[in-house]
């Protein structure tokens, strides 16, 4: 009986794959590395690997899969099964995933962007649950986004609706790989807050960082950062707040625009928790519209490195039950 599905989040890391049954209870995960500089040929053959674990972790036979999803970073195309391109995996151009996996399972397969199936993931069985109008934010390297819009995922003309990160809050500011300048996720993500607090560093400014770094500036983390503004380090403050307000007012366009129900902010700078999240709050209340803003709940994610596995599975099993009501 075909009664399990599969979930991959392909990170540019680590590969993380989990069995769900049918009611998206884990039987087997798991994390393997990605080995990304090998090529796409190696990536594809790490899924492999990732799968073959599960299923015997998970004391399965293949017959038993019913579909699987993958979450991959970067531009897609979803209903052709196509990976554009992915900025962190060298090679990673035009690669038709689908095909290249139907060549060795006989169960559907199905992709769809990282953080799209990361706003599945916390929708579904996370902070996103009850809500129709949903936008999910991930800030780690970068800052990804995703939405729910009375709910339905948003895609648009390219499938890649949702940018939010490449929002231009700076006419001329750090330049970005997209080609443009003084984009939001250029100093909203940890990276981006990294680079603001060397920036005031080289400013002359002091703080404890600089001794566990030893003075050297390419150390720094924004774990670092968040532990020095719990021991009231002014500079690690400073920097957090700056950060937190300059998401706030990007957000107050996004609720504008959108009027969610909830934002939700996930990713590995979602643990700052509180640090980053009361000034995010503070700077919508002061700036988005008072109706939308009002009615805008935001939220820290609940699922951390699952949501991507979760939602990858729940959306695979989404397109096997559409394609079944056909």
């Amino acid at each position: 009986m075909k009664d399990c599905i599969i979930g991959i989040d392909l990170g540019g890391t680590n590969i993380k794959a989990a069995l769900f049954t049918a009611e998206f209870t884990v039987k087997s995960e798991l994390s393997i590395p990605t080995e990304a500089a090998k090529g796409p040929a190696h990536v594809l053959e790490r899924i492999r690997t990732a799968v073959d674990l599960l299923v015997e972790e998970g004391s399965i036979t293949l017959q038993q899969i019913k579909a699987m999803g993958l979450g991959i970073p970067g531009l897609l195309n979803p209903e052709k099964g196509i990976s554009i391109f992915s900025p962190n995996f060298p090679g990673w151009e035009q690669i038709h995933i689908v095909n290249e996996m139907m060549q060795y399972y006989d169960f559907p397969v199905f992709i769809d962007n990282d953080v799209r199936v990361n706003l599945y993931g916390e929708w579904q069985f996370g902070a996103g649950r009850g809500y129709d109008n949903v936008v999910l934010l991930t800030l780690g390297t970068g800052l990804g986004s995703g939405i729910i819009h009375n709910g339905k995922v948003l895609y648009g003309t390219t499938f890649s609706a949702g940018e939010i990160g490449h929002m231009n809050m700076y006419r001329e500011g750090r330049p970005c790989r997209c080609g443009s300048s003084g984009c939001l996720g250029r100093y909203v993500s940890a990276v981006g807050m990294v680079n603001t607090f060397k920036e005031k560093l080289h400013e002359g400014r002091a703080s404890i960082i600089q001794e566990w770094t030893g003075g050297d500036h390419e150390l720094i983390t924004a774990l670092m950062i968040s532990k020095a503004y719990d021991l009231a380090d002014q500079l690690s403050v400073q920097v957090m707040h700056e950060t937190g307000t300059l998401l706030g007012y990007g957000l107050s366009n996004v609720i504008n625009l959108l009027n969610p129900q909830a934002v939700i902010i996930g990713g590995g700078m979602a643990a700052a928790g509180d640090r980053l999240l009361s000034s995010v709050r503070a700077s919508v209340s002061a700036h988005a519209l008072k109706l939308s803003g009002g009615s805008c709940t935001i939220l820290q994610a609940e699922l951390g490195n699952r949501a991507g596995t979760l939602g990858a599975a729940y959306y695979a099993g989404s397109k096997l039950g559409a394609a079944s009501a056909v």
